[in-house]
């Protein structure tokens, strides 16, 4: 033999092949429904009168079961009277052939056999299970196998009858006896028999646990079935409760009606709600459609800010170039006046000589086509125009016209007759100078009168303005404009003065350009 899990090889022990004899085998054949190893079905005999081992009730209780279902219930349950047999055999004890005990026991089985075995029902009450502790004896593993197993299979293993093996000891019955019997066991339960001490003990520690479950389960159901039989209640709390349900039916009622009453209201409300959802939705569009015309809005005004930016800064920018160029006197960067030591100077040339200082004619002659320019730049932007004079500045040999009306009155309307005077001399120095500069001084005197006839208009218009140096014929201040009756120094000094009342005509004519004369 071999153990059906560890298939481990296994042997009997002699005190379970000593008591598989074939009373035990009948026993559990018998009880599963089968005939023995003899072919031979097992003797039913009814149970002696008055000797019924179950009350009349859980008799009738029984065959109402039976007859309402007929499947086999999951778990069987033995009969508690065998449990003097199986005490007797668990302690090694043998039951003879005539013994009382034996009489019962063929009694029980026969009983037993009569009714269906396959069917039992069992009242549960109170927990009376008693967990046997898990002992190490391997002397006899079967019976420990039987009496683990003895809540589900009926204790089978224990109620064996070892007087019926003692007669046949011969070696093919034993094992034909023990064959059969495992596969009894086998058959009845779920584990495949026989199966090694090891293995037995690792299957005894689970359905322990199950037994433990199983255990407390029915505890918890019978004390559950205790509570309910306790709290049936009397027939005053039924009348009370009835009330109380006859109070809640009303209650009830009118919170139904109430419920009707706030599904309107809130059928109501939905559709305020999708009204307002709708509105909601147009109202979003319309502020998208605002914000979108807004921003196209903000865009062309930014643009139209940037431009007005960009004008503003360009008038700012000219604005003030135009009060730059307003500031800026043109006349004077165009003739500037000032002197070089003891000579006056019109933009850096030098207006007479001295003896220990001789410019050149080149120079005076240039000095004084600049200086006949002003004075015609003058008259023109105050719109003065000389009498009887005309000046024509043509640079180094500048001129000036006397224009005097003829002698002749032949004619009704006589032709002026101009005469041209220089402002300018070769610088030859011939041996008769008074005649030699007389063209020369006759254009500076005619010169000085030009001067004074614009001094004259320009304090005609403002009584305050007055030319810094007196002219009278061709003397300016102090000193006489003639060359050929004067010395150099004295010339020189009327040139001066010349440009200084030139330059005050000068600035007069800038301040009215700006509006401040």
């Amino acid at each position: 033999m071999i153990c059906q899990k560890c298939r481990s090889p296994l042997k009997l022990h002699h005190t379970v092949e000593d008591q598989l004899e074939s009373v035990g085998l009948s026993l559990i054949t018998g009880s599963t429904g089968t005939t023995s190893t003899t072919g031979k079905a097992p003797q039913q005999t009814a149970p002696p009168p008055g000797k019924s081992p179950f009350p009349p009730d859980r008799r009738e209780h029984y065959n109402q079961a039976l007859s309402t279902s007929s499947t086999s219930p999951l778990y069987k349950r033995t009969v508690p009277g065998l449990t003097a047999s199986k005490d007797h055999l668990r302690h090694g004890g043998q039951l003879s052939n005539n013994s009382p005990q034996n009489n019962r026991h063929r009694q029980l089985q026969q009983q037993l056999n009569s009714q269906n075995p396959a069917e039992s029902y069992v009242l549960l009450t109170e927990s009376q299970v008693a967990l046997p502790q898990l002992t190490n004896n391997h002397d006899s593993p079967l019976q420990r196998t039987g009496s683990r197993r003895g809540g589900e299979d009926g204790k089978l293993s224990q109620s064996f009858n070892t007087d019926e093996s003692s007669g046949d000891n011969n070696l093919s019955q034993r094992i034909g006896h023990s064959t059969r019997i495992f596969e009894v066991l086998s058959a009845r339960t779920d584990i495949d028999h026989p199966i090694c001490t090891e293995c037995t003990e690792v299957l005894l520690e689970g359905m322990q646990k199950k037994l433990q479950h199983a255990t407390r389960e029915r505890d918890a159901y019978i004390a559950f079935l205790k509570q309910v039989n306790n709290s049936i209640p009397t027939q005053e709390e039924i009348d009370d409760v009835n009330h109380e349900l006859e109070k809640l039916s009303m209650e009830e009622e009118e919170a139904l009606r109430a419920l009707e009453e706030t599904e309107r209201e809130n059928e109501a409300v939905k559709e305020e709600i999708r009204r307002l959802e709708e509105e909601s939705r147009q109202l979003d569009e319309e502020e998208t459609e605002f914000w979108r015309s807004r921003n196209e809005f903000s865009l062309d005004l930014e643009e139209f800010q940037n431009e007005r930016d960009s004008v503003n800064l360009q008038y700012d920018h000219d604005s003030k170039q135009l009060e730059r160029l307003q500031r800026t006197n043109v006349y004077n960067d165009t003739f500037c006046i000032g002197h070089d030591g003891y000579f006056g100077t019109i933009n850096g040339l030098r207006l007479g000589r001295l003896p220990n200082q001789q410019v050149d004619w080149a120079e005076i002659n240039a000095a004084w086509g600049q200086t006949c320019l002003l004075l015609a730049t003058i008259s023109e932007k105050l719109n003065f125009t000389f009498r009887n004079y005309r000046l024509l500045p043509l640079g180094s040999y500048s001129r000036i016209e006397k224009i005097e009306p003829p002698v002749s009155a032949s004619s009704s309307v006589p032709a002026p007759k101009p005469t041209a005077y220089d402002l300018f001399s070769s610088g030859d120095l011939p041996l008769g100078r008074v005649f030699y500069h007389r063209r020369f001084d006759t254009g500076m005197v005619c010169f000085l009168e030009c001067l004074r006839q614009l001094g004259e208009f320009v304090e005609s218009r403002d009584s305050t303005l007055k030319l810094p140096y007196a002219i009278v014929k061709d003397r300016i201040g102090d000193a006489g404009i003639r060359l050929a009756f004067n010395r150099d120094e004295e010339w020189t000094r009327a040139c001066k003065y010349t440009l200084t009342c030139a330059k005050f005509l000068l600035a007069h004519a800038s301040n009215v350009g700006h509006g401040r004369g």
